[in-house]
Protein backbone atom coordinates (compact mmCIF):
# COMPACT_ATOMS: atom_id res chain seq x y z
CA UNK A 1 0.00 0.00 0.00
CA UNK A 2 1.55 3.43 -0.60
CA UNK A 3 3.10 5.29 2.22
CA UNK A 4 0.25 7.41 1.91
CA UNK A 5 -2.26 5.48 1.60
CA UNK A 6 -5.04 6.06 4.70
CA UNK A 7 -6.77 3.44 6.81
CA UNK A 8 -9.92 1.74 5.85
CA UNK A 9 -12.66 1.20 8.53
CA UNK A 10 -15.35 -1.50 8.30
CA UNK A 11 -18.75 -1.21 7.95
CA UNK A 12 -21.21 -3.57 8.63
CA UNK A 13 -24.73 -3.08 6.06
CA UNK A 14 -28.35 -3.87 6.16
CA UNK A 15 -28.05 -6.92 4.83
CA UNK A 16 -25.16 -8.61 7.37
CA UNK A 17 -22.76 -8.44 4.97
CA UNK A 18 -19.54 -6.19 5.41
CA UNK A 19 -17.68 -3.33 3.02
CA UNK A 20 -14.98 -1.30 4.42
CA UNK A 21 -14.72 2.81 4.02
CA UNK A 22 -11.85 4.14 1.66
CA UNK A 23 -10.64 6.97 3.39
CA UNK A 24 -8.17 7.94 0.18
CA UNK A 25 -11.25 8.01 -1.82
CA UNK A 26 -14.00 9.08 0.47
CA UNK A 27 -15.94 5.99 -0.40
CA UNK A 28 -17.06 2.74 0.78
CA UNK A 29 -15.66 0.24 -1.20
CA UNK A 30 -19.07 -1.68 -1.75
CA UNK A 31 -23.23 -0.65 -1.29
CA UNK A 32 -23.69 0.43 2.17
CA UNK A 33 -26.85 -0.39 1.64
CA UNK A 34 -25.99 -4.47 1.26
CA UNK A 35 -22.62 -4.96 0.21
CA UNK A 36 -23.43 -8.68 -0.44
CA UNK A 37 -26.63 -7.65 -2.08
CA UNK A 38 -24.63 -5.44 -4.68
CA UNK A 39 -22.61 -7.87 -5.61
CA UNK A 40 -24.97 -10.97 -6.20
CA UNK A 41 -27.48 -8.58 -8.39
CA UNK A 42 -25.67 -6.38 -9.65
CA UNK A 43 -22.49 -8.47 -10.87
CA UNK A 44 -23.26 -11.69 -10.87
CA UNK A 45 -26.84 -12.01 -11.57
CA UNK A 46 -26.54 -8.69 -14.03
CA UNK A 47 -23.61 -10.71 -16.08
CA UNK A 48 -25.28 -13.85 -15.74
CA UNK A 49 -21.98 -15.20 -14.48
CA UNK A 50 -24.36 -17.22 -12.08
CA UNK A 51 -25.36 -19.54 -15.20
CA UNK A 52 -22.75 -19.59 -16.78
CA UNK A 53 -20.68 -23.17 -17.55
CA UNK A 54 -17.45 -21.45 -16.79
CA UNK A 55 -17.07 -18.31 -16.28
CA UNK A 56 -13.79 -15.70 -16.84
CA UNK A 57 -14.49 -13.33 -14.73
CA UNK A 58 -12.55 -9.76 -15.44
CA UNK A 59 -13.03 -6.74 -12.86
CA UNK A 60 -11.94 -3.34 -12.19
CA UNK A 61 -11.70 -2.54 -8.51
CA UNK A 62 -10.94 -5.75 -6.51
CA UNK A 63 -11.84 -3.75 -3.25
CA UNK A 64 -11.79 -5.93 -0.32
CA UNK A 65 -12.92 -8.66 -2.38
CA UNK A 66 -16.63 -9.12 -2.04
CA UNK A 67 -17.64 -9.40 -5.40
CA UNK A 68 -14.58 -12.37 -5.85
CA UNK A 69 -15.95 -14.15 -2.54
CA UNK A 70 -19.69 -14.23 -4.18
CA UNK A 71 -18.27 -15.05 -7.28
CA UNK A 72 -16.25 -18.29 -5.88
CA UNK A 73 -19.14 -19.46 -3.68
CA UNK A 74 -21.18 -19.23 -6.48
CA UNK A 75 -19.17 -21.19 -9.06
CA UNK A 76 -18.31 -24.18 -5.48
CA UNK A 77 -22.15 -24.18 -5.39
CA UNK A 78 -22.61 -24.88 -8.83
CA UNK A 79 -19.54 -26.98 -9.40
CA UNK A 80 -18.26 -25.48 -12.51
CA UNK A 81 -14.65 -23.74 -13.06
CA UNK A 82 -13.93 -19.78 -12.61
CA UNK A 83 -10.89 -18.23 -14.16
CA UNK A 84 -11.19 -14.89 -12.12
CA UNK A 85 -8.58 -11.65 -12.92
CA UNK A 86 -8.72 -8.56 -11.42
CA UNK A 87 -7.08 -5.06 -10.98
CA UNK A 88 -6.29 -3.49 -7.97
CA UNK A 89 -4.05 0.09 -7.95
CA UNK A 90 -4.16 0.43 -4.06
CA UNK A 91 -4.97 -2.96 -2.36
CA UNK A 92 -6.32 -2.56 1.26
CA UNK A 93 -4.46 -4.06 4.01
CA UNK A 94 -4.67 -8.05 4.15
CA UNK A 95 -6.46 -7.86 7.67
CA UNK A 96 -9.32 -5.50 6.40
CA UNK A 97 -9.78 -8.08 3.83
CA UNK A 98 -10.53 -10.63 6.34
CA UNK A 99 -12.22 -8.74 8.77
CA UNK A 100 -14.80 -7.88 5.61
CA UNK A 101 -14.95 -11.42 4.89
CA UNK A 102 -15.93 -12.79 8.76
CA UNK A 103 -18.95 -14.93 8.84
CA UNK A 104 -19.64 -14.22 4.92
CA UNK A 105 -19.86 -16.26 2.18
CA UNK A 106 -16.75 -17.91 0.88
CA UNK A 107 -14.90 -16.85 3.91
CA UNK A 108 -13.78 -20.41 4.51
CA UNK A 109 -13.31 -21.38 1.22
CA UNK A 110 -9.37 -22.41 0.89
CA UNK A 111 -9.10 -20.07 -2.26
CA UNK A 112 -9.86 -17.44 -0.15
CA UNK A 113 -7.45 -18.51 2.40
CA UNK A 114 -4.76 -18.76 0.04
CA UNK A 115 -5.56 -15.65 -1.71
CA UNK A 116 -5.10 -13.83 2.16
CA UNK A 117 -2.02 -15.75 2.67
CA UNK A 118 -0.14 -14.19 -0.60
CA UNK A 119 -1.94 -10.63 -0.29
CA UNK A 120 1.24 -8.40 -0.15
CA UNK A 121 1.96 -6.14 3.05
CA UNK A 122 1.98 -3.46 0.78
CA UNK A 123 1.95 -2.97 -2.80
CA UNK A 124 5.88 -2.52 -3.90
CA UNK A 125 5.90 -5.98 -4.61
CA UNK A 126 4.86 -5.71 -8.15
CA UNK A 127 4.42 -9.41 -9.52
CA UNK A 128 0.56 -10.27 -9.87
CA UNK A 129 -0.83 -12.38 -7.35
CA UNK A 130 -1.75 -15.48 -8.83
CA UNK A 131 -3.39 -18.39 -7.25
CA UNK A 132 -5.90 -21.75 -7.60
CA UNK A 133 -8.02 -24.44 -6.10
CA UNK A 134 -8.89 -27.34 -8.15
CA UNK A 135 -10.72 -25.82 -11.33
CA UNK A 136 -10.76 -22.52 -9.88
CA UNK A 137 -8.67 -19.80 -10.35
CA UNK A 138 -7.57 -15.97 -9.54
CA UNK A 139 -5.32 -13.70 -10.44
CA UNK A 140 -4.93 -9.97 -8.86
CA UNK A 141 -2.71 -7.34 -10.67
CA UNK A 142 -1.25 -4.84 -8.40
CA UNK A 143 -1.40 -1.75 -11.54
CA UNK A 144 -2.65 1.33 -12.47
CA UNK A 145 -5.30 -0.61 -14.97
CA UNK A 146 -5.38 2.43 -17.38
CA UNK A 147 -1.25 1.15 -17.90
CA UNK A 148 -2.20 -2.41 -18.07
CA UNK A 149 -2.28 -4.94 -21.16
CA UNK A 150 -5.64 -5.69 -21.00
CA UNK A 151 -6.94 -9.37 -22.65
CA UNK A 152 -8.58 -9.06 -25.34
CA UNK A 153 -11.95 -11.45 -26.61
CA UNK A 154 -11.15 -13.08 -22.97
CA UNK A 155 -13.63 -12.05 -20.50
CA UNK A 156 -17.82 -13.60 -20.52
CA UNK A 157 -18.56 -11.22 -17.50
CA UNK A 158 -16.60 -7.73 -16.85
CA UNK A 159 -17.70 -6.30 -13.21
CA UNK A 160 -16.76 -2.19 -13.51
CA UNK A 161 -16.60 -1.74 -9.51
CA UNK A 162 -13.95 1.74 -9.14
CA UNK A 163 -14.85 4.45 -6.96
CA UNK A 164 -17.88 6.42 -8.53
CA UNK A 165 -17.23 8.96 -11.47
CA UNK A 166 -16.71 11.85 -9.24
CA UNK A 167 -13.82 10.14 -7.18
CA UNK A 168 -11.91 8.02 -9.77
CA UNK A 169 -13.06 9.70 -13.13
CA UNK A 170 -10.39 7.87 -14.70
CA UNK A 171 -11.76 4.30 -15.19
CA UNK A 172 -14.73 6.07 -16.66
CA UNK A 173 -13.67 7.82 -19.45
CA UNK A 174 -14.56 6.69 -23.16
CA UNK A 175 -11.46 5.93 -23.88
CA UNK A 176 -11.10 3.48 -21.08
CA UNK A 177 -14.52 2.38 -21.71
CA UNK A 178 -13.69 1.18 -25.17
CA UNK A 179 -10.64 -0.70 -24.24
CA UNK A 180 -12.82 -2.62 -21.81
CA UNK A 181 -15.14 -3.31 -24.13
CA UNK A 182 -12.34 -5.42 -25.98
CA UNK A 183 -11.53 -7.34 -23.33
CA UNK A 184 -15.06 -9.11 -23.63
CA UNK A 185 -15.83 -12.05 -25.92
CA UNK A 186 -18.58 -12.21 -28.20
CA UNK A 187 -22.20 -12.08 -25.97
CA UNK A 188 -19.98 -10.83 -22.71
CA UNK A 189 -21.53 -8.92 -20.76
CA UNK A 190 -20.10 -6.08 -18.90
CA UNK A 191 -22.12 -4.84 -15.41
CA UNK A 192 -21.75 -1.30 -13.12
CA UNK A 193 -23.58 -0.32 -10.33
CA UNK A 194 -23.25 3.19 -11.73
CA UNK A 195 -26.15 4.33 -13.92
CA UNK A 196 -24.82 8.02 -15.04
CA UNK A 197 -25.30 9.26 -17.70
CA UNK A 198 -22.21 9.65 -19.31
CA UNK A 199 -21.21 6.47 -18.01
CA UNK A 200 -24.50 4.95 -20.16
CA UNK A 201 -22.74 6.99 -23.11
CA UNK A 202 -19.59 5.46 -23.04
CA UNK A 203 -20.46 2.01 -23.17
CA UNK A 204 -23.07 2.98 -26.27
CA UNK A 205 -20.37 4.53 -27.88
CA UNK A 206 -17.91 1.71 -27.67
CA UNK A 207 -20.35 -0.55 -29.73
CA UNK A 208 -22.11 -2.28 -26.34
CA UNK A 209 -25.70 -3.00 -26.01
CA UNK A 210 -26.35 -0.95 -22.83
CA UNK A 211 -29.68 -1.83 -21.24
CA UNK A 212 -30.87 -0.52 -17.92
CA UNK A 213 -31.71 -2.73 -15.17
CA UNK A 214 -33.19 -1.79 -11.80
CA UNK A 215 -30.81 -0.62 -9.32
CA UNK A 216 -29.52 -2.76 -5.96
CA UNK A 217 -30.93 -1.38 -2.66
CA UNK A 218 -30.30 2.22 -2.38
CA UNK A 219 -30.12 2.57 -5.99
CA UNK A 220 -32.51 3.18 -8.53
CA UNK A 221 -30.74 2.16 -11.64
CA UNK A 222 -27.62 0.14 -12.53
CA UNK A 223 -26.41 -0.83 -16.09
CA UNK A 224 -25.10 -3.93 -17.97
CA UNK A 225 -23.91 -4.26 -21.37
CA UNK A 226 -23.54 -6.64 -23.94
CA UNK A 227 -21.12 -7.34 -26.44
CA UNK A 228 -22.99 -8.75 -29.62
CA UNK A 229 -21.67 -9.98 -32.58
CA UNK A 230 -20.32 -7.36 -35.15
CA UNK A 231 -20.98 -4.74 -32.38
CA UNK A 232 -16.99 -3.62 -31.47
CA UNK A 233 -15.01 -3.06 -34.26
CA UNK A 234 -10.81 -1.71 -34.49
Amino acid sequence: MPEDALPSSIITTPDGSRTAFNARFGEAYGSQHGAQGQAHHVFLEGTETHTHPAPRVLEIGFGVGVNFRATLADAQRRGVALDYVAYEFDPAPAEVLREVAQGGEGAEHPLWAKVLELWPKASTAHSPLTTSYRNLRVTVHFQDVLQADLPRDWATALYLDGFSPTRNPEVWTPEFVERLAGTLEMGGILATYSAAGHVRRSLAAAGLQVERREGAAGKRECLRAVREVGSVEW
